[in-house]
């Protein structure tokens, strides 16, 4: 009886061990870190040299694994876009975005100036997607879209806490089908739905037409890529027309490279003059980009530049540049104020990451995107002009250019 009941005291000394060991293996595993739970994804090991917890991070992707009812349906790769998507928004800049494979696309077929959409620019105006112009001769002229109008819906989706990017890709679509956009336009009660038939949409670049009066008029409408070469021709109309009289319209334009908008600026300015510079912020010093001298009107020219809420970007840029060195007069409206540049950088081999990286400022040392640039001569375009197609913007310009 005595040997039987140690060997009772022993098995029970055993299983005492194998409880509390298991429960100590239990334990271990519920307090190990969230990130050691994560089977499967590659690159978590990267080093990164930050001081932040992402305990929360992990916690969270480890309970929607367990609790939520959607999880299944949500590929981990999917995940990892939709929280570098959060990264990005984080930054609270309406033009930095991520772009998953299907996006960056898309916005490849965009930078190559011919896609199936209504043709419009849009932005972000105090935190309202805004059109910035609509492109000449396209779905969203034709239907009358103008500079500044507020788009509160596409389709039946409401903009307020939409990307760029994501309305963009709403408002784009197969030449033919129709998208509604419900917007708001300054002076008027209520919002109103304009329906506009998609189409395939080429950019254009640039119009010249000697008036009788002898005034030049040059209306550039992008910067794309061929905007340099163009502008060149147009130059060269310019002197064999034998006037000093130049009217630049950028009303409209919503910007583009900025070289081109250097190459047009370097036509007015000496060696040299600063045409724009680009302010990293505490991360790098300045970047100055320079006119490369052509110069060749040494001051014999009566320049007047218009610009619009429409104007931004690379129109401000040359705008500005000519404004500060004195070459050209401003007549319009405020232009729309997108002084940010942005630059595309590939993640993977199929996905990009626009990112802001620093501000324009004019010579002078204005921010282009706080406010914008402030026309010399102010002309607003008013309903009773409108109606009398009146365009008192022009006949402002008109007006200096004849002046002796």
């Amino acid at each position: 009886m005595e040997k039987f009941s140690k060997k009772r005291q022993y098995a029970i000394i055993a299983f005492l061990i194998v409880v509390f060991f298991s429960f100590g293996v239990l334990t271990g595993a519920s307090n190990r870190p969230a990130i050691e739970k994560i089977t499967g994804i590659t690159g978590k090991e990267t080093a990164v040299e930050i001081t932040a917890d992402f305990s929360s991070f992990w916690e969270a992707w480890n309970t929607i694994n367990e609790k939520s009812p959607n999880a299944s349906k949500i590929t981990n790769q999917e995940r990892i876009y939709g929280a570098i998507s959060g990264l990005v928004s984080s930054l609270n800049d309406p033009y930095s975005v991520f772009f998953k494979p299907e996006d960056a696309k898309s916005f490849a077929e965009v930078i190559s100036g011919n896609f199936e959409g209504i043709g419009m620019e849009v932005g972000m105006k105090d935190k309202v997607l805004t059109v910035i112009a609509p492109l000449k001769d396209t779905p969203a002229y034709r239907a009358n879209i103008k500079s500044g109008d507020k788009i509160l819906k596409i389709d039946n989706t409401v903009t307020t806490d939409l990307t760029i990017e994501r309305a963009i890709k709403l408002i784009r679509g197969p030449k033919g089908t129709t998208v509604t956009l419900t917007i708001f336009r300054e002076g008027e009660k209520q919002p109103r739905e304009i329906k506009i038939v998609r189409d395939v949409v080429s950019i254009p670049t640039l119009d010249t037409e000697l008036r009788p009066d002898g005034i030049f008029v040059i209306k550039l409408y992008n910067f794309d890529s061929n905007a340099s070469r163009l502008f060149r021709g147009a130059m060269k109309g310019f002197v064999d027309a034998k006037t000093d009289k130049l009217l630049l319209d950028l009303r409209g334009n919503p910007g583009g490279y900025l070289d081109s908008a250097v190459n047009m600026a370097s036509w007015f300015l000496p060696t040299g003059k600063t045409v724009v510079t680009e302010d990293y912020g505490e991360k790098k010093k300045e970047d100055v980009y320079r006119s490369k001298g052509y110069d060749i009107f040494n001051d014999k020219l009566k320049f007047v530049i218009l610009i619009d809420g429409g104007s931004a970007s690379a129109s401000e840029i040359l705008a500005g540049a000519m404004q500060d060195h004195k070459k050209a007069t401003l007549v319009g409206e405020q232009s729309f104020g997108k002084g940010s540049v942005q630059e595309v950088i590939k993640l993977t081999p199929d996905t990009l990451l626009k990112l802001t990286v620093a501000k324009w400022l004019t010579p002078n040392g204005t921010s282009i995107s706080e406010k914008g640039l402030t026309p010399d001569y102010k002309v607003e375009v008013t309903q009773k002009d409108l109606d009398a197609k009146i365009d008192a913007q022009l006949n402002k310009a008109v007006e200096l250019l004849l002046q002796k």
